[in-house]
């Protein structure tokens, strides 16, 4: 992962990030900087589902998506929201490693499983369930779909500073990638 750039002071933070809502997320959550009172937020935040993850930032700071892989095809009217009605300029898109999203087709019987055993639905609605919605959601690579995605991001929304950045759980971490 020598594309990881680790963020352990402000001099670490991309130059074109620093003084931005992503240069100060990265100081909150990684630096401890003091959390400062919001009335509005300053950043969209796109980030996966999965439950070890939680940011340190102050209350209001943020608009927050939470979909599996930090995928946000899906969640596309709720990020023209965030822009168009609650005037944000600056969008984080954030990945993490051992993500759930990441080769599901070796979850395939566990998810068909889990609906028959624990949902009470029928095996032949749960397999094309699986089948019909496991590609919209498979994401590869963590660090390549997160770099896709914000590359995505900024050709729709060309006006918007999008930053990809990578969630190490082990650590508790963010860090910016190298594009």
């Amino acid at each position: 992962m020598s594309r990881l750039i680790n963020i352990s002071t402000r001099d670490d933070i991309f130059q074109e990030y620093r003084d931005t809502p992503i240069g100060l997320l990265l100081e909150f959550h990684n630096l401890n900087r003091d959390l400062d009172g919001y009335v509005q937020a300053q950043i969209l935040v796109g980030m996966c589902m999965d439950n070890r993850k939680h940011l340190r930032i102050p209350d209001n700071f943020a608009y927050i998506i939470r979909s599996g892989g930090a995928n946000l095809r899906y969640s596309e009217f709720k990020v023209s929201y965030a822009i168009a009605v609650g005037n944000i300029q600056h969008i984080v898109i954030i990945a993490h490693n051992n993500c759930g999203m990441v080769n599901l087709i070796a979850r395939k019987n566990q998810f068909i499983n889990g609906l028959v055993d624990k949902a009470g639905w029928e095996r032949q609605w749960a397999e094309e369930h699986f089948m019909h919605f496991a590609p919209m959601f498979e994401i590869g690579n963590e660090l390549d779909f997160v770099l896709s995605e914000a590359k995505r991001l900024r050709l729709r929304y060309p006006k918007i500073t999008v930053a990809p950045l990578y969630y190490q759980v082990e650590d508790n971490k963010l860090y910016l990638i190298k594009e």
